[in-house]
């Protein structure tokens, strides 16, 4: 008999995130990250990340939304349409009190570019959106979710003798945000033993490649990064 038939399957998720642990561990890694628990990042740097936060989340907002259109249930439909909306008005009012904060007004990020890397990743999650299925767009998003909610949780134990930086850390790795977090994971295991081998393939790809988009956007901000020309 063969061994394999009898064992418990496992988890989609753990295979997911099996796949990006050494990018997971750059991301802890990278110093704008370590800069928050030890107040060694630069304000200005933090400034510049927290302006492309802004402009990401309204194009991740867009990407939730086509989630929510193509939800497999009533249930998963009405959460990403949730999520949609609070990456604009939640998420969107804890940068509005950074911008306060930070001395910045609404024109002075309106007026801001997109950076590259921003307009990259955003640009790859809205392609997936429109152009692939429903897991393929769930492995997308989902790094967003869940990679924040694992560095908030690993920095929250950490602390930081930054007020500010410590605000960041406590709303992404409090309580609040990893319900949410747990949530999307249930619809990722639901969903796994459901998908072709080639189904599942797909939706590892785009989950690995906007997990490495994540550091990139950290690294971005560390940079301030501008274009070229």
């Amino acid at each position: 008999m063969d061994e394999r038939s009898t064992a418990a399957p496992r988890a989609f998720t753990a295979e997911l995130w099996a796949g990006i642990e050494g990018t997971y561990r750059s991301i802890l890694d990278h110093p704008f990250v370590s800069g928050l628990t030890d107040g060694s990042l630069e304000r200005e740097s933090f400034v510049f990340y927290v302006v492309q936060d802004a402009h990401y989340l309204r194009e991740y907002a867009r990407a939730l939304s086509v989630a929510a259109a193509r939800a497999p249930c009533e249930e998963d439909i009405a959460m990403f349409a949730r999520h949609a909306a609070e990456a604009i008005d939640v998420e969107r009012s804890l940068h509005e009190g950074f911008f306060r904060d930070l001395g910045l007004t609404e024109d002075d990020v309106a007026r801001t570019p997109v950076a590259p890397t921003c307009l990259a990743y955003t640009s790859y999650l809205l392609a997936t959106a429109y152009g692939g299925s429903f897991p393929e767009l769930l492995g997308a998003v989902l790094p967003c979710y869940w990679i924040y909610g694992e560095v908030g949780k690993a920095l929250l134990a950490q602390g930081s003798p930054d007020p500010l930086y410590r605000r960041w850390i406590e709303t992404y790795g409090g309580e609040g945000f990893a319900e949410v977090v747990r949530a999307v994971l249930s619809v990722t295991d639901r969903l796994g033993p459901e998908l072709s081998v080639g189904e599942r393939g797909r939706a590892a790809r785009h989950f690995n490649i906007t997990a490495r988009y994540e550091w990139m956007f950290w690294d971005m901000g560390y940079r301030r990064e501008r274009w070229p020309l």
